[in-house]
């Protein structure tokens, strides 16, 4: 449970691993679709971007605008408070401590612009860090008429100051999926094979909060600058939304329905106005990419996506 202040942090793996979460349905439209693809910069730059108009409007006669494939992380907000914190009985931490650390999607079929889903959810992974605790959840997210799996969310969740629950000389740690799911992040010594620079807007994060993330971090100066920011920051999961965007328009042909899996490490926060400068290798079917702040020239944020098919060399 997350509490507001200093309280005594404390993990029992028992109780959190045996807690059944229950199934939250809820419906999403074309509004909300279009309202993530702008609040992560979708024709930011230029209103009528031949690779991304169809992400917000019904071009030459489409049925449905398509959904980019990061538009799914915003599934796990309905199961949280809307800061994006997930309550898991027996975990009992400071909420202002938490940091997101990583993100992985796998997407099983195209993402819908408008549907009735069903969230499940576990813990995927709880482990004893000695100074932290690292929580890992999964949300698996199904159409609620048919029952087909459209896609899985895992948050991973550090928790500052709420480790140590365990004996040092064999630390807890407990997980559902190959450890070999995720690839390492290695940044490649060579040229990137394409590079994209987005300007985020002084409002990006202003936007982005309507997507269902109000974690005030994002919108308030008073919390930001407690929490050790001039001002507030922006969302990593909305600069994980940019970073796929790079990706989409450099390799895909603006398909967002192109994409298979995405991970994400967030190294280091965006303040809004900044430019985001994404390089990425190609790999096969895999694009490596890091994400910079060009004001800071600091990396904010790496990972890969995996896409449904190899890349032409045309691309």
């Amino acid at each position: 449970m997350a509490t507001n202040g200093a309280p005594a942090a404390s993990v029992d793996p028992d109780v959190a691993l045996a807690y059944k979460f229950p199934e939250v349905s809820f419906a999403y439209d074309e509004r909300d679709v279009a309202l993530y693809a702008l609040g992560v910069g979708a024709c930011g730059a230029d209103a009528v971007d031949d690779k991304e108009l169809h992400l917000v409007h019904h071009r030459d006669g489409q049925r449905h605008i398509k959904a980019l494939p990061t538009f799914v992380s915003l599934f796990p907000n309905k199961n949280s408070n809307g800061r994006g914190i997930v309550n898991v009985p027996g975990i009992h931490f400071d909420a202002s401590l938490l940091l997101h650390g990583q993100q992985y999607i796998e997407i099983y079929k195209p993402i819908p612009s408008c549907a009735s889903v069903v969230n499940k959810v576990k813990v995927a992974g709880l482990h004893d860090k000695g100074k932290a605790t690292i929580l890992e959840i999964e949300t698996t997210t199904s159409l609620k008429d048919s029952g087909e799996v459209l896609c899985m969310n895992r948050s991973t969740i550090f928790l500052r100051g709420a480790g140590g629950f365990s004996d040092s000389s064999r630390p807890y740690s407990y997980t559902t999926y190959p450890a070999n799911q995720i690839s390492r992040i290695s940044i490649p010594n060579s040229a990137p094979s394409a590079v994209y620079e987005d300007q985020t807007q002084q409002s990006q994060a202003l936007l982005y909060r309507l997507s269902g993330d109000y974690n005030p971090l994002h919108s308030d100066p008073m919390v930001a600058q407690v929490a050790g920011f001039a001002r507030p920051i922006l969302h990593g999961l909305c600069t994980l939304g940019f970073a796929a965007r790079a990706v989409i328009k450099s390799f895909c042909n603006g398909d967002p329905a192109a994409v298979q899996n995405i991970f994400g490490r967030f190294l280091l926060h965006v303040y809004p106005g900044e430019t985001l400068v994404t390089e990425m290798w190609v790999d096969g079917q895999r694009v490596q990419y890091q994400t910079k702040a060009k004001e800071r020239d600091r990396a904010v944020l790496s990972g890969y996506v995996l896409l449904k098919q190899h890349i032409p060399s045309s691309l």
